[in-house]
């Protein structure tokens, strides 16, 4: 992991984005470095607060390979930032992360908590792109590569080019993108979640749902 490294990051403000008639902060731009805490980068902020941000979504992850996969798939080139994510990386398989990982970028130590899952904001957007939209968000969860959210354990700052360094990988087993199919097309998944400690309270509540309600009632006396 040691080529690891971030190849852009990217931060953007609520606005009424032409086309979509709702605020949302998913246009990002490119900045050579921003500070991070434990809500985000300080630069970056979220507009729906009720379905993103706070400490287990504080910084989104997406690869660059994976955004060249898509940019073959679409026809047009996906910039850095398109996705709406934070942090652009190369040399490392986000999707393929696991739950619990912790990297180290620069002074700032970040773990990965959570997934994206993709919303009619995320297809829209893409539609005023330029790119097909019809039928994205069906689209973009088939593929699998959602990208991860990380909470911020020890903040600091964060630039372009700065080594990613794998600190610690759990042994669990469970990869980001096998937490994206459990949330999204594979539910039987999802009490493998219940085991993995401190993530993303939303995830854990999908899954201890999941389990109750799978579960056989107790039989009566």
């Amino acid at each position: 992991m040691h080529s690891a490294r971030v190849v852009s990051v990217n931060v953007g403000r609520p606005r009424v984005v032409e086309g979509l008639d709702v605020t949302s902060a998913i246009d990002k731009h490119v900045v050579a470095s921003a500070q991070v805490g434990p809500l985000g980068l300080g630069s970056d902020e979220v507009a729906d607060t009720k379905y993103h941000g706070g400490a287990y979504q504080a910084v989104y992850a997406y690869a660059q390979e994976d955004l060249d996969l898509w940019s073959g798939r679409l026809g047009s080139t996906v910039r850095p930032g398109l996705f709406g994510e934070n942090l652009t990386t190369a040399g490392i398989d986000v999707s393929e992360a696991l739950v619990g990982e912790r990297w180290r970028i620069g002074p700032t130590l970040l773990e990965v908590t959570a997934v994206r899952i993709p919303c009619w904001t995320f297809q829209q957007w893409m539609a005023v792109n330029g790119f097909p939209a019809r039928g994205w968000v069906k689209r973009f969860a088939a593929e699998g590569r959602p990208g991860a959210y990380l909470r911020v354990l020890e903040p600091g700052s964060l630039r372009t080019g700065d080594p990613v360094v794998v600190e610690h990988r759990p042994g669990h087993g469970v990869s980001v993108a096998l937490m994206f199919r459990a949330l999204t097309t594979e539910r039987s998944l999802l009490p493998l979640l219940l085991d993995l400690g401190d993530i993303d309270p939303m995830a854990l509540r999908e899954a201890a749902a999941y389990v109750a309600k799978s579960s056989p009632a107790p039989a009566s006396v």
